[in-house]
This record gives C-alpha cells, structure tokens and sequence, in this order.
C-alpha cells in the first residue's frame, strides 16, 4: 500500500485522528493529508487511506472507522477509536521504521497499546470520562490536543486546517517519546538483569547509571533487593524501591534521622564522609563519591532489617 492521500474528517479534530495521523504520515511522508467528509472523499479508494470517517471498518480497502453499528471491539470487549485501529494494522511498520529492533517490536507495540492508545480510544468513545482524572481531567492529552482547535468566532476559513496541523506536530512529540521511554525500557531492562546477577543475594543494586530498573527487579523476583545506586552527573544516588506501580510505599525507607538533612548535617548524622542530601521523603539520598553513596546504603539496610526484626519479635 503506498496512499497518494490520507483521509479524515473535516470540521472540529479530536485526539484519535491526530495520533492516527501521527503514524500514517511517518509511513507515508509524500501523501497529503485530505480533511473532507464530502461522499467522493470519504469512500474507500486505491489511492487512499480513510479513517475516522467513512462509516465503515474494512483494512483491506484500506478504511478505520469506528462510529458505525457494528464497529470492531478488542478481544476483551474494549472499543476501537481510529487510533487503535491505524495502531493494530500500522504501528508495528511504524516501529520498524523508527529503527527498533525486531526483538522488541512486539513488546513496544503491546505496551505502547496498553498505556497510550487504549485510554485514547476508550475516551473517544465516551467508554472512559477524562472526569476520572479529577483536577487534572483538562491536563490529560486527549483533552490538551483539543484546546488546540479555533475559538468558535474564529472566521478564518483556513483556521481549522492550519490548527490540525499544528496539533498534528505536538501530537508527533507525544508519540515520538511515548515509543522511546518504552523501547528504553526494554534497553535497561539487559543492563538491570546483568546487575542484579552480579548483586546475587545482596540487598543492594548497583547500576552504572541512572534507568527504568524496577521492572526488571520484579522479573527477576529480586525481592530481597531494598535499594539502588548509581551515578547521577557528579554525584552518587541512593534510591529506595517501589512495592507496588501505584503509590510511594518502598520496600525499605531510608533512616528517619537523615530526613531533609544535607551536607555536613547529613555527615554528622550518618557518619558517611562525602553524604550530600537525604529527601525528607526518604526515598532518595545522594553522596558525593560511590563509595560514600555504598557505605549510605549499607547502614540504611542495617537498619531497614533491624526495623524489620523490632515488627516481628
């Protein structure tokens, strides 16, 4: 397929035609992007590919639209918004053609499609109320994309064009590093595994520099694992581990007399020359060297398993 015109909608735009967009024009750079909903347009054609419009789900000839009865479901039941369908039949090409490797094309399609393209298409199809997000209901993409389009006393005839286009750039962002977080992921996910191999059953992780490690921790079933260092420009990082993906709980908190401390108050209280900064959090400290950020993380494990003892005599 090499489509001489991209199809959709005229009129107001919304999130899944942008995105649609987004993947149809890195695949197909020379073809024109056609905004109609004149009959001659929005029927299916050899030299088109129509979406979000055209009352018909057909990918052999070419056309993804989903406000029609009938309109395709997933597999659990789920709806399709244009995204998902341009996602299901062209994102893996899409992948391709930003240089991911084949062995991860499959799993960045998949998580890309949890994470990013579902919740579009469920808001679309009003299955998901951008209400749940509460405050920042007006923050999510869907709803920020479409802040984008004309004001309604806006006469120029050209506004509703030149607006998409310019959403359409913004959407391409999003996209862009939507795909490279995940595809990074997976790039962390070999360099966590080799480090956790060289932990053994040791409680600390130490990686050569700050990434996505939590991931691999679980796959690993490294539970014992309860903190992580690693370089961070000049200084050293001591990072606690999330239990869950929702909430802040960690595994183990850093040492409650190091809370907000920094510099030399830090020193004095942990005893660990070169100790910079503790969040009064007690997720994060850093040090000025590894080997002070090591000896941090030493005696927080000390004390996260002397805390651990106290709860259990």
């Amino acid at each position: 397929m090499n489509p001489t015109f991209l199809v959709t909608h005229s009129g107001g735009f919304h999130a899944d035609e942008l995105l649609s967009s987004v993947i149809l024009t890195r695949l197909f750079p020379d073809a024109k992007i056609v905004r109609s909903r004149a009959p001659d347009w929005i029927a299916a054609g050899a030299d088109r590919i129509v979406y979000d419009v055209g009352g018909a789900y057909d990918a052999e000839t070419g056309i993804f639209d989903h406000h029609q009865r009938g309109a395709p479901l997933r597999d659990d039941g789920q709806p399709y918004s244009s995204f998902g369908l341009i996602w299901r039949h062209f994102g893996r090409d899409y992948l391709r053609a930003t240089g991911l490797p084949d062995a991860h094309i499959e799993a960045v399609h998949t998580s890309f499609d949890g994470s990013f393209v579902l919740p579009v298409d469920l808001v679309d199809n009003g299955a998901l109320s951008p209400s749940t997000a509460g405050v920042l209901a007006g923050l999510t993409l869907p709803a920020l994309l479409e802040t984008l389009k004309p004001v309604f006393d806006d006469a120029d005839p050209e506004g509703e064009t030149q607006s998409f286009h310019r959403a359409l750039a913004i959407a391409r962002h999003f996209v862009e590093a939507g795909i490279g977080k995940a595809a990074a992921k997976l790039r962390a996910e070999a360099l966590v595994m080799n480090a956790i191999a060289s932990a053994g059953q040791g409680r600390i992780l130490e990686l050569p520099f700050g990434m996505p490690f939590r991931s691999a921790v679980l796959k690993a079933g490294a539970d014992h694992l309860l903190f992580v260092v690693h370089p961070r420009d000049k200084d050293w990082c001591v990072t606690g581990i999330r239990r869950a993906d929702e909430g802040f709980d960690l595994r183990a908190d850093l040492p409650a007399a190091w809370a907000g401390l920094v510099n030399a108050e830090l020193e004095a209280a942990s005893g660990v020359a070169g100790a910079s900064f503790c969040h009064k959090g007690r997720f994060i400290a850093a040090a000025r060297t590894r080997e002070a950020a090591l000896a941090l993380a030493d005696i927080a494990v000390l004390e996260a398993q002397a805390e651990q003892a106290r709860a259990v005599a």
